[in-house]
């Protein structure tokens, strides 16, 4: 078993500014104090630098840093250079979306690139959706086989496939990056249609799943999705049986920092039943870590959920072919 800190450092993913590896970040994940990093576009310059980059997280990890990075395509790329070139929308068939991830899946991995954010498995339901540019498909069954394949092409690659923006934020015509987003659909349509790609991508092996930071007021009047028991714990774990990683979608969008703190939302987060708090702004991580550490000493509870979600993660790691921390 992983010491306490380790465990919680499980818990985080941290981004950084600029495109060498800063050294307080050197020293987080040589301590085993965050299970990986974000990259970003404002990370990367091209190939060889962002080989040589990856290179250098997992040499201050011991090689068992989660890289990560929202590859959906079209213009949700931050490896610009890489596919998949066309929206999800623009794909094509199962079988053109399942090669489009291969491809892709390969090119994350040559660059030291081993979770892609991707592929949205939402379902436009409403006119202005904030979706309706970026998912495979308005139709629930014909956005099922598509994500199913893009999960699917990315295995082939191994590269690990994240689900977004669960329970589905395709009722929203707010981005939650933007502001609060609330999505007014019944009970049975959030968990009937709108949850079949998700249902889809979950049985092609989709080992992550991105929890979102909407509101549903027929699932959880008081919370959002992410801080949710309601959303996580009952309906993604229970429900559909979802048994691998859930990270959070930025803790800083401005969905979540106008209902909590990013240190208190990242402990709500693990309590409804969430893995990993995916930090982007500055600062956010020690915060965070702190308010582990701090709820982990308080509650024996917490600390149980610690180490289920710390399990988890260390089980993605090692299905990834990364070096075991413990």
């Amino acid at each position: 078993d992983l010491p306490l800190k380790q465990q919680l450092g499980q818990l985080v993913v941290l981004r950084f500014a600029g495109t060498e590896l800063p050294g307080y970040v050197e020293g987080i994940l040589a301590d085993g104090w965050a299970a990986g990093v974000i990259l970003f576009a404002d990370n990367l310059t091209g190939p060889e630098q962002t080989r040589a980059l990856a290179a250098d997280v997992q040499e201050a990890a011991g090689g068992d840093a989660l890289i990560m990075t929202d590859q959906e395509g079209g213009p949700i790329r931050n490896l610009d250079w890489l596919g998949p070139q066309r929206s999800a929308p623009a794909q094509g068939d199962p079988a053109a979306v399942r090669a489009a991830h291969r491809e892709a899946g390969a090119g994350l991995r040559e660059h030291g690139i081993m979770v892609d954010l991707a592929p949205v498995a939402d379902v436009p339901v409403v006119e202005g959706s904030v979706m309706a540019g970026r998912a495979f498909a308005a139709e629930p069954a014909q956005a099922a086989t598509r994500v199913a394949a893009a999960v699917e092409g990315l295995g082939e690659s191994e590269v690990a496939a994240t689900l977004k923006h669960f329970p589905g934020l395709g009722g929203a015509t707010v981005n939650t990056d933007d502001g609060p987003a609330t999505v007014d659909l019944s009970e049975d349509e959030l968990t009937g249609a709108a949850l079949e790609p998700f249902r889809a991508g979950i049985e092609a092996g989709a080992q992550l799943v991105m929890l979102g930071s909407a509101r549903y007021p027929a699932l959880d009047e008081e919370r959002i999705a992410m801080l949710s028991p309601a959303v996580v714990d009952g309906l993604l774990r229970d429900e559909l049986g979802f048994d691998g990683v859930a990270i959070t979608d930025s803790l800083e969008a401005e969905a979540v920092t106008d209902v909590a703190e990013v240190d208190e939302a990242a402990v709500q987060v693990i309590e409804a039943g969430g893995d990993v708090a995916l930090t982007t702004g500055r600062g956010s991580w020690i915060r965070v870590f702190r308010a582990f550490e701090a709820r982990a000493d308080a509650s024996p509870a917490f600390r149980e959920r610690v180490r289920e979600s710390a399990t988890r993660v260390l089980e993605l790691k090692r299905s990834l072919g990364l070096e075991d921390p413990g």
